[in-house]
């Protein structure tokens, strides 16, 4: 924890900066600020958010349906802990002067970053999403989609991806406007990562709601009134909501950092940037390695890194190594509407296995699930080792040295 000078005045505060206030960044931030003593001045914690308001990302396919879901307040989240919040938009990070940019105009020093800027809808692939698709980037988009919905009367709702935020969306569009003509569309059979029971079940599901799936197309371009597939064919929308794909901010590749070929940050096994190890990434902007491969984005993954960088920060402070992150997949719920679901427990490779849950108690199951990351950032509050329990994932983690 080296000596900063300001004014001509040492100081030993350590400066951690947190960027994004997703699921991960929300719980480094809690994390590492209630681990560290508040009443002395020797680690600040600031977390940088565009918005005051908590995008519940597990719950905008609701949002864009009209549902009314509680507004989480960040600041809010953070109290007791001693973090500060810093509402802006991060327009550059500088890796050699260790500074962060907000809103062009604001200069934020550190000798620690958590860079954790997430993902987002990837818009730029394909011509005309951007300017003629809807997207659930935040509760904002969602709620543009639900005005749009709202409006229509009838008409067809093209809703592009067939991974779990297209069906969950596709679903409860369907669900809530049995009055719209609800089209999946997606190179993939919706469910295809679980195991034959579950993913029958859930195609059953959408059949019964009305969804009409069309597996194995191409969407290639996006029109005003309709979507064009590769081969020439058409489908007409009076709506898209894209889902297809997802990209991450190029501020990481701007600043210097060594990132993947999707614009990720690279990371050792501790979660630290490989080419600038005072910077830690997590969540969907990070590319973590496990034995099994990269992780991919999800809020049980996203969770674990945050927490793993708070307290990999603390060791580093306290003049420890950090210890290798590992992780394990063990579920996939998905739910199919209000008062339906599907949920594929994993193997910690995320492959399916035998068991999964439908009806009902799935249902249930997938709010619990939803609703957990409160609960549980309370915990830690008041006792920080309660957020640093999740499965480890066993031989299927373990990265083997070439």
């Amino acid at each position: 924890m080296g000596a900063q000078h300001e004014a001509g005045v040492a100081t030993t505060t350590h400066r951690v900066v947190i960027l994004g206030a997703g699921y991960a960044g929300l719980s480094a931030a809690i994390q590492l600020a209630s681990r560290v003593d508040k009443r002395s001045e020797k680690v600040r914690v600031t977390l940088v958010n565009a918005q005051e308001r908590f995008t519940e990302r597990l719950r905008l396919h609701m949002t864009a349906t009209g549902q009314r879901l509680a507004e989480l307040s960040i600041p809010e989240l953070l109290e007791g802990t001693g973090a500060h919040f810093e509402r802006g938009w991060v327009t550059a990070v500088d890796a050699d002067a260790k500074t962060v940019r907000i809103d062009d105009e604001r200069v934020l020093p550190y000798d620690t970053l958590v860079y954790a800027l997430g993902g987002m809808a990837d818009t730029a692939a394909v011509p005309g999403v951007e300017d003629h698709a809807y997207t659930l980037n935040s509760a904002q988009d969602a709620e543009v989609l639900a005005d749009r919905l709202s409006r229509l009367g009838s008409g067809t709702v093209a809703v592009v991806g067939s991974g779990l935020t297209g069906v969950e969306s596709a679903a409860e569009i369907a669900e809530r406007h049995p009055e719209l003509t609800v089209v999946l569309l997606g190179r993939g059979e919706p469910g295809a990562a679980m195991n034959p029971k579950a993913r029958a079940y859930l195609r059953s599901a959408l059949e019964r709601l009305g969804v009409r799936v069309r597996s194995g197309v191409e969407v290639v371009k996006v029109l005003p009134g309709a979507v064009e597939l590769a081969g020439g064919e058409s489908v007409a929308a009076d709506a898209v909501l894209w889902t297809s794909g997802t990209r991450v901010s190029p501020l990481a590749a701007a600043a210097g950092l060594t990132v993947d070929e999707r614009g990720r940050v690279v990371t050792d096994a501790t979660l630290r940037s490989v080419s600038h190890p005072e910077v830690y990434a997590v969540g969907d902007a990070a590319a973590i390695r496990q034995g099994y491969g990269v992780m991919h984005g999800t809020c049980q993954g996203g969770m674990p890194t945050g927490v793993h960088a708070a307290v990999s920060i603390v060791r580093e402070l306290q003049g420890k190594r950090p210890k290798p992150f590992r992780f394990g997949y063990y579920h996939t719920p998905v739910s199919l509407g209000r008062n339906d679901a599907v949920v594929q427990f994993t193997h910690p490779d995320d492959s399916p296995r035998r068991l999964h849950l439908t009806g009902r108690i799935a249902v249930r199951y997938k709010e619990t699930v939803t609703a957990s990351p409160w609960p549980t950032w309370g915990r830690m509050k008041k006792m920080p080792a309660s957020g640093a329990f999740w499965p480890r994932g066993g031989r299927f983690t373990r990265v083997r040295e070439a």
